[in-house]
């Protein structure tokens, strides 16, 4: 039987291994992946973005500084106690040093994110949630990084969680996302094990295309800086949702 998302501890969620398999070092597909979302973010003068939102932010600062560029206010929304407990830390406090390469990326390639890692972080607020207990049409601008399919293994729960990332902005609301590829249930450090929804980018843009408008989706392929975690790379989505919603 697949494992949903509630079937899940997500208060157990390994950040220390997280981070040193993913983050502690800027990869070539942290690269690519900010290389694309700042080309997306540009298209926004700084500050036209009321509220924006990111969806199970976990411990991965980077959407953050990203958003930071556009938006007056930012929600990163998370639902497990270790992830809340890191970003609390983060942003109540002094921001880790790995986070400083990429902070210097993303500036780069965007000059209006702010210039310190500090200021890029200081619109962001913690809310305690997931998808959903947020209300339709509550966002200008939703941004979900490797989320929906590392949340469950049940491809209908996967789709519905995609149409609440739509719905959480408001008609023509703006929508920036990545997806790990054909990735299975997979492993962070020792032992703990989580969820995968093995999904491509022909999945990826037949859930999309009936909910959105100006849809977007490309791939990165896999990168083997990183733990092989059985993914075959990264999709990479923008967008904007459809008017009216359906």
């Amino acid at each position: 039987m697949a494992v949903l998302n509630d079937d899940v501890d997500w208060d157990s969620w390994p950040v220390e291994d997280y981070l040193a398999e993913n983050y502690r070092e800027l990869h070539p597909s942290d690269t690519a992946v900010i290389t694309h979302h700042c080309a997306f973010y540009r298209e926004f003068a700084p500050g036209s973005v009321g509220r924006s939102v990111e969806i199970g932010a976990g411990p991965n600062l980077y959407p953050l500084i990203l958003a930071s560029a556009a938006s007056r206010r930012i929600d990163a929304v998370e639902a497990g106690a270790s992830n809340t407990a890191y970003l609390e830390r983060q942003l109540n406090g002094t921001p880790e040093e790995s986070w400083l390469p990429f902070h210097t990326l993303c500036r780069s390639l965007n000059p209006d994110i702010p210039e310190t890692l500090e200021g890029a972080l200081s619109p962001v607020r913690l809310v305690h949630g997931d998808l959903r207990s947020i209300e339709p049409g509550s966002y200008d601008l939703a941004s979900m990084h490797f989320v929906a399919e590392g949340a469950t293994e049940d491809f209908e729960e996967f789709k519905d969680f995609c149409r609440r990332f739509v719905r959480c902005v408001v008609p023509g609301g703006h929508l920036v996302a990545a997806f790990m590829e054909n990735m299975p249930t997979y492993r962070i450090g020792a032992a703990s094990r989580w969820p995968g929804c093995p999904v491509d980018t022909d999945v990826v843009t037949e859930v999309f295309t009936p909910l959105t408008d100006r849809l977007t989706v490309g791939r990165i392929p896999s990168d083997p800086t990183l733990p092989d975690y059985g993914d075959s790379g990264m999709i990479l989505l923008t967008g904007a949702a459809a008017s009216p919603p359906p």
